[in-house]
C-alpha cells in the first residue's frame, strides 16, 4: 500500500515535468460529440447483465464545456449525469473545475441514489489528475413521507482519479490506465478503487470507436483485496 501511494504522488510530478519540457504543447481543442456504447458486466450480487451507455461532450466556448451522461442497465437499473466543466489553459496544460450531479434510479430495489460533486483538475497529453469531494443521498421510492423514517446522507466522500496516456491526445490512437473511485455512471467510497484500462482509434476525422475494461476488487485496503466485479465496454463516437 506504501508503494502505491508514493506512485500516485510521484507520477503526476514526473509526468508533469515531461511535459514542462516540450515547447509546442497544445492540447487538442474539443469537438461537440455524441458517444454510444454497450456494456457487458458482472458482479456478485447481480451476476451477468448488459448495459447501453449514450453520452454528450458539449464545448460552449474554449473556457467551458458541459458533458451528458445517460445509461440504462437491463437489471432495471438507470442512471442520468450532468458534468459541467470551467476550465483554463495554463503554460503546461489545463486546469479544469468539475461540477457533477448524477442521479441512480435503482427500480429492482425501489431505490434511488443522488450524488452531487465538486473537484479541481489538471491534465495535459500524458495525464490527467483530479481531486474533490462528493455527498451522496441515498433514500427508498417506498418511503412515507409522513413518517419518521428518514432518508440515508453521506455528506462527504473524497473523490480522485488519475489517468495516463501513453500518447498525445492528437494522435489517431491511444492506450489510457485509471486509478479512481468513480467513473461516469458510478461513485464509489474512498477506500473502494477502481482499475481501467481502455484504448481508442480514430478511423477518420469525424468516428472514433472506443474499448475499455473496469475491475472493482474490494477489501484494497484492508490488504485483503477480492474480486467483486468487472465491465467491459466497446462503442463509438461522432464528433461534429
Amino acid at each position: 500500500m506504501k508503494k502505491l501511494l508514493l506512485t500516485l504522488c510521484v507520477l503526476p510530478c514526473a509526468l508533469g515535468l515531461r511535459a514542462a519540457d516540450s515547447t509546442k504543447w497544445v492540447l487538442p481543442e474539443a469537438r461537440y460529440s455524441v458517444t454510444a456504447r454497450v456494456e457487458y458486466a458482472y458482479n456478485k450480487s447481480w451476476g451477468h447483465f448488459a448495459n447501453i451507455d449514450a453520452q454528450a461532450l458539449l464545448p460552449i466556448n474554449k473556457h467551458f464545456e458541459m458533458n451528458i451522461n445517460l445509461q440504462a442497465s437491463f437489471k432495471n437499473v438507470y442512471t442520468a449525469g450532468v458534468i459541467l466543466r470551467p476550465k483554463f489553459q495554463l503554460p503546461v496544460g489545463e486546469m479544469f473545475f468539475d461540477t457533477e450531479v448524477l442521479y441512480k434510479a435503482v427500480l429492482r430495489a425501489n431505490q434511488m441514489d443522488l450524488v452531487t460533486a465538486l473537484s479541481l483538475g489538471w491534465r495535459f497529453d500524458y495525464l490527467s489528475v483530479q481531486i474533490g469531494s462528493y455527498a451522496r443521498v441515498m433514500e427508498s421510492y417506498d418511503r412515507d413521507w409522513n413518517s419518521e423514517e428518514a432518508y440515508n446522507v453521506e455528506p462527504f466522500n473524497l473523490l480522485y482519479r488519475l489517468e495516463v496516456f501513453c500518447r498525445p491526445q492528437a494522435c489517431n490512437w491511444n492506450i489510457n490506465a485509471v486509478i479512481s473511485n468513480y467513473d461516469d455512471f458510478q461513485f464509489e467510497r474512498m477506500w473502494q478503487l477502481l482499475f481501467a484500462l481502455g484504448g481508442r482509434y480514430d478511423i477518420d476525422d469525424h468516428w472514433r470507436v472506443h474499448l475499455d475494461a473496469e475491475c472493482k476488487p474490494t477489501g484494497m485496503f484492508h490488504l485483503n483485496a477480492a474480486f467483486y466485479a468487472a465491465t467491459v465496454r466497446a462503442g463509438f463516437t461522432y464528433r461534429f
